[in-house]
């Protein structure tokens, strides 16, 4: 059923889609939808959150063959993630007819792959300064920031962008997320 949403959404956008489309295109009843999932928000809430995992597995894949400290692969998946989120269909095709679906997951809560991220990120920032690549702090704090920062790679490159490719923004934001995390860079204080 979360192919078939996949299907409807890419096919339709969010706002259009219904949970006949869905069903039809599952080849179930629209029963059998309702017994998972009350209305097409909370499908297409699962649909996002099992293609971002998707992404934040096949990122971390990648990193994981990279040498180097964890602060290396940990910039690395992130920058992979990002950089497969801001092409990925669903998300563009969201981004493209029904952002506003977005909004309450940028400024009122956390989704379900934003979690997964966390946890990721949270995980191996405490790994990397047990290991000495990540600089002191506390873990939690630090994976929101580059949460924060990621996205806005992922979400906001195309208002920026202004000639620059989108692999030449992957490069700062590596800098930056590697520039961040290094035990040499000063903790600032603000005033």
């Amino acid at each position: 059923m979360l192919d078939a949403a996949r299907d409807c959404v890419l096919a339709y956008g969010v706002r259009r889609t219904t949970v006949t489309d869905v069903a039809r295109r599952a080849g179930v009843s629209r029963m059998s939808v309702y017994r998972r999932w009350p209305d097409v928000q909370s499908l297409v809430g699962d649909l996002m959150s099992r293609e971002w995992h998707r992404v934040i597995v096949d990122a971390a894949r990648q990193a994981a063959a990279a040498d180097g400290p964890l602060r290396a692969r940990l910039v690395a998946q992130s920058v992979a993630a990002a950089a497969t989120l801001r092409t990925h269909p669903l998300l563009r095709k969201i981004l493209e007819v029904d952002p506003e679906i977005l909004l309450p997951y940028m400024l009122d809560r956390r989704g379900a792959g934003q979690e997964e991220m966390l946890g990721f990120l949270v995980e191996m920032i405490a790994a990397g300064q047990a290991e000495g690549s990540v600089r002191a702090g506390d873990p939690a704090r630090l994976a929101r920031a580059v949460l924060l920062t990621a996205q806005s790679f992922v979400l906001s490159v195309a208002t920026v962008s202004d000639g620059h490719t989108p692999a030449e923004f992957d490069e700062e934001l590596a800098v930056l997320l590697d520039r961040y995390l290094s035990p040499g860079a000063p903790a600032p204080r603000l005033s």
